[in-house]
Order: C-alpha cells, then sequence, then structure tokens
C-alpha cells in the first residue's frame, strides 16, 4: 500500500465490535489503520487495551464550534460528524495524506464483477490495497471532493453499467488532507453534504463496481444506533430536508424485516446534482 495513505474507523463505545479491523485485513489490506475515538468515550481505555498504538483520540469541545450541526441540541454523544470533521487535522498530524473514513460495522468488502465480468458479489481478499490506490488515484486526478465505496442498497434491481459512478458519497470517504471537506448537520451528515455541496456543482461519486456490507443500522448497540433510536428516522431525515428543502423531502421505504414502512430521505436528482457536460458538445459563452 502505498506510505501516504492510512484507514480511519470511526468508533464510540464499541471496542469489542470493531467490525471493520478485521474486514479491512480479510480483504488484503496491508497499510496503517488508526481508530479515531472521542475524549468522551467511556471506553476510550478498552480501545488502547485492544488496539495498542493504533488508537487516536480528539477532543470534542475543539471541533463543535467549527461547524454547523444545524439545530440547538445539547446531546453529542455518539454523533460521528464530530469525528468526520476531526479527521482531516488528525490525519495531517499523523503525516498522511490520503485516506479513507471507515464506519466501525463492515463485515466485509465485495467486488460486484468476476474476472470475467459475470454480475454478483465476489468477496474482496487480497486486493484491498489495489482498490483503494486506485480511488485515491481517482481523486488526485480529477476536481471530486471525495470518492466512495458503494452499499448494498445501491444495488436493489440490479446495476445498469459495468463501472458506473453515481453522484453521491455515503459511508466511506476517500479524501485529500490539502482539499477539505466539511461535513454538517448533526445526523444524516453524509447526505447533508452530497446534496447541498453537490447544489453547488462540488463532485461527490459513489463507485459502483465494488461494495462494502454492514450490519443491519439499529441492530448493532452504541455508536449512531443510540442516536437513532431516541430520535427516529424521521428526525434523521429532516436534517436533510433544512438543508436542502428544494431537493429533498420526507418519503418512506420498504422494509423486508417490518410490515410497516420505514420513513426515508427521497432526493430529486434534477435538483440536487448539476450536469456535466463534456467540453466537446459545449456551446462557447456570447457576450449578450
Amino acid at each position: 500500500m502505498r506510505d501516504d495513505f492510512v484507514a480511519l474507523i470511526l468508533s464510540h463505545g464499541r471496542p469489542d465490535r470493531v467490525e471493520t479491523y478485521k474486514a479491512m485485513r480479510a480483504a488484503g489490506y496491508t497499510g496503517p489503520i488508526r481508530i479515531l475515538v472521542d475524549d468522551e468515550d467511556e471506553t476510550v481505555d478498552e480501545y488502547h487495551k485492544r488496539y495498542p498504538g493504533e488508537v487516536v483520540v480528539f477532543s470534542k469541545k475543539e471541533i463543535e464550534p467549527t461547524f454547523d450541526t444545524g439545530d440547538n441540541f445539547q446531546n453529542k454523544r455518539g454523533v460521528i460528524v464530530y469525528a468526520r470533521n476531526a479527521s482531516r487535522a488528525v490525519v495531517k498530524e499523523l503525516g498522511f495524506r490520503y485516506f479513507i473514513q471507515l464506519d466501525d460495522d463492515y463485515t466485509g468488502f465485495y467486488y460486484r464483477y468476476s474476472r470475467s465480468l459475470e454480475y454478483g458479489s465476489y468477496g474482496i481478499r487480497r486486493t484491498m490495497d489495489l482498490l483503494l490506490e486506485s480511488m485515491v488515484e481517482f481523486l488526485s486526478t480529477t476536481p471530486s471532493r471525495t470518492v466512495a465505496i458503494s452499499q448494498g442498497g445501491d444495488h436493489i434491481g440490479g446495476q445498469k453499467k459495468k463501472f458506473g459512478l453515481k453522484r453521491k458519497a455515503m459511508n466511506t470517504f476517500v479524501l485529500d488532507v490539502e482539499r477539505p471537506l466539511d461535513f454538517f448537520g448533526r445526523i444524516n451528515e453524509d447526505v447533508n453534504t452530497y446534496v447541498t455541496d453537490g447544489r453547488r456543482g462540488e463532485l461527490f461519486f459513489t463507485i459502483e463496481n465494488a461494495q462494502i456490507r454492514q450490519l443491519v443500522t439499529q441492530s448493532n448497540a452504541a455508536g449512531m444506533t443510540d442516536v437513532y433510536v431516541e430520535g427516529g428516522t424521521y428526525l434523521k431525515t429532516f436534517y436533510s430536508v433544512l438543508y436542502a428543502p428544494s431537493a429533498v423531502k420526507v418519503s418512506t421505504l420498504s422494509d423486508p424485516r417490518s410490515p410497516r414502512l420505514r420513513i426515508h430521505h427521497s432526493i430529486n436528482w434534477n435538483a440536487t446534482a448539476p450536469k456535466i457536460i463534456r467540453q466537446s458538445v459545449r456551446k462557447p459563452r456570447t457576450a449578450p
């Protein structure tokens, strides 16, 4: 793995369940890993005990004034946006330039195509370094703000293109410390950010030919789960409506685990992502 890259796992209250660490090594990642926790986490000592030399602690109080939470609530417990915004300074202090932000609940990494380009789900066993290096190269040679790995929900209904990109970024973020990206909103910070900044012309991408597998939302205690349970999915969704009311609305999704519909955000992509036109077909601007 290139020596200017580090994998950063954001965690809170789950020192015994950092599933992503094991999944990264099982996928063949050979580079450094750091687990980022906040100074208000009561289990910090246990993280240090389980991952000696690989834990970094940041101050929530110091990072809080640097971004907009979108509310006047006082509860900071388990909210991941603090760690997201602290990451860049942490990585710079560690001496790296590129990094990936990872949640702590990934159980595996997969390619969506076989070597013969057959669509399916194929576990990554030895080539995680190659995948991440390719994502860094894409980030460094384009004006993208970040590049993400797809989630399971991105593949519902199949995949139209073998090597497509989606104009969003969630959960995993490959980032450059010299190209700052600030997240905002106490909850749903990834959607808040790519929708709001996307409407301003910033480029966010998800690669569809690779995928993470996560534990089911709200099935893993601590972390963000307590926040979601306390506030509900309507509150989570409404943060994105607050930031981009012309592009996001409250909607519902069917959930195979429940007979009831689940509240979720719905994005109007025509109002979110400005169209990218090839230079060869652009019409030159003329003076009025």
